[in-house]
């Protein structure tokens, strides 16, 4: 990177305000406390075989006497948001140039996002059990996070407020909506286990990364694009002055 580049990029984060400067530290944090907390308990108990993941509630509620029966509607691919909010926030917002992140930090979370998408999938699966209807909304979500994973450079270049209002959208719906699912089913969850099950700290830290991921994106959305400097501007350097004089 040149003088003139660094210069750029100074000029540029002294003109976004402090609300950008916290987005820019604080998002990575988001990204991977949501990832984090996706993996760790969403249900605890004593015993570590029923303790429960974010990943672990999308197929343990399949086998709950009230889904089988039909008696508790539950839309269970609804537990697949959090990982795919985190993904497609990676996706959106890595190479934003907005924030300047570092190369590596871009390529760093881009690679690490490939194998959380991967959560979308069943335990257990094979090419033709992925084409059956209980999969496809699965499946189609993975295409969708790689999908946009691939173009993430592409986004980058999309308007802050777009990318960013998006961002904040799909954190708020992840967060809402699994809740909404965990709600849902943990009374009848208490009767399989004989006990009131317990909130994991998962669903607690993956809640906190998608708040941020949310207002993060928010701040993007509704800040105001940074000016351009105009050239004149730095004809007190006297590096132009000396051009215009040489000119002359």
């Amino acid at each position: 990177m040149t003088t003139h580049e660094n210069m750029g990029t100074i000029v540029r984060r002294e003109r976004e305000g402090p609300g950008v400067a916290v987005v820019r530290l604080l998002l990575p944090a988001g990204w991977l406390l949501a990832a984090v907390g996706y993996y760790g308990a969403w249900i605890s108990h004593p015993t570590s075989a029923l303790t429960l993941s974010g990943g672990d509630m999308a197929e343990f509620v399949k086998f709950l006497p009230g889904v089988l029966d039909g008696s508790l509607r539950v839309h269970r691919q609804l537990f697949y948001l959090p990982p795919g909010a985190v993904v497609a926030g990676v996706a959106l917002l890595a190479g934003a140039r907005r924030l300047s992140y570092p190369l590596l930090l871009r390529l760093l979370a881009v690679g690490l996002a490939v194998p959380l998408s991967l959560q979308l999938l069943p335990p257990a699966w094979s090419p033709a059990s992925l084409v059956t209807a209980e999969f496809r909304w699965q499946v189609l979500g993975l295409g969708v996070c790689w999908f946009l994973l691939a173009g993430f450079w592409l986004w980058g270049r999309a308007p802050a407020r777009l990318v960013g209002g998006l961002t904040s959208l799909l954190a708020l719906a992840a967060g809402g909506l699994s809740v909404w699912q965990f709600l849902t089913v943990k009374p009848a969850i208490a009767v399989v286990y004989g006990r009131s099950p317990a909130m994991g700290w998962g669903l607690v830290v993956s809640l906190a990364g998608l708040a941020i991921m949310a207002g993060s994106g928010a701040v993007l959305a509704s800040a105001q694009p940074p000016q351009r400097k105009r050239p004149a501007q730095f004809a007190g350097t006297g590096y132009s002055a000396g051009v215009r004089s040489g000119r002359s």
